[in-house]
């Protein structure tokens, strides 16, 4: 008996889905670090001068175009001020100069990068946030897509288009 065959569909192509992809809003630019601990006396003490004199023979335009993550790893107590002239001294040459861990690096880059997203243009849509990645992204980045998502789209799932977990839905108006 032979059937008609039917052509293949994508009914995922078709579903109308739109998929996000957080990776994609992954910094471009190399991090680099800048660790005040080489800079302190015996890893405990900042001295003004010695520190200021440093930062001026310091070659800054390694940093051309990257992130400069400044932190300091040793236990010492490092004033305000001393990030300050680091961000002074770099700020011409790297892209962006943040104070912190890699991962509140992470987190802000997510967050500035969905600042510049539209959320009124995702009304009434249904949302895909791509969760498989290449990248790490970190959780909060997807917290904060939701959170601006949601009085917009129609739905909101988690994962890949043809396995998704539902996380929100506006109810049908009647």
């Amino acid at each position: 008996m032979n059937k008609e065959e039917k052509p293949l569909v994508n009914r995922v192509a078709e579903s109308g889905l739109v998929t996000i992809k957080l990776e994609n809003y992954f910094p471009e630019e190399p991090l680099l670090r800048f660790d005040l601990k080489d800079y302190l006396f015996m890893e405990l003490i900042l001295k003004e001068k010695e520190f200021r004199e440093a930062l001026k023979a310091h070659d800054w335009t390694q940093y051309s175009g990257t992130n400069l993550l400044v932190y300091c790893s040793s236990d010492a107590i490092i004033p305000v001020w001393a990030f300050m002239l680091v961000a002074a001294y770099a700020e011409p040459y790297a892209k962006t100069v943040f104070q912190g861990t890699e991962e509140a690096f992470y987190t802000t880059a997510f967050i500035r990068a969905i600042d510049q997203l539209d959320p009124p243009a995702y009304q009434d849509q249904r949302v895909v946030i791509k969760g498989c990645s290449d990248r790490p992204v970190p959780p909060s980045a997807y917290v904060e897509l939701t959170r601006r998502l949601r009085p917009f789209a129609q739905s909101i799932m988690f994962g890949e288009p043809c396995s998704t977990v539902p996380i929100f839905k506006r109810p049908r108006k009647i």
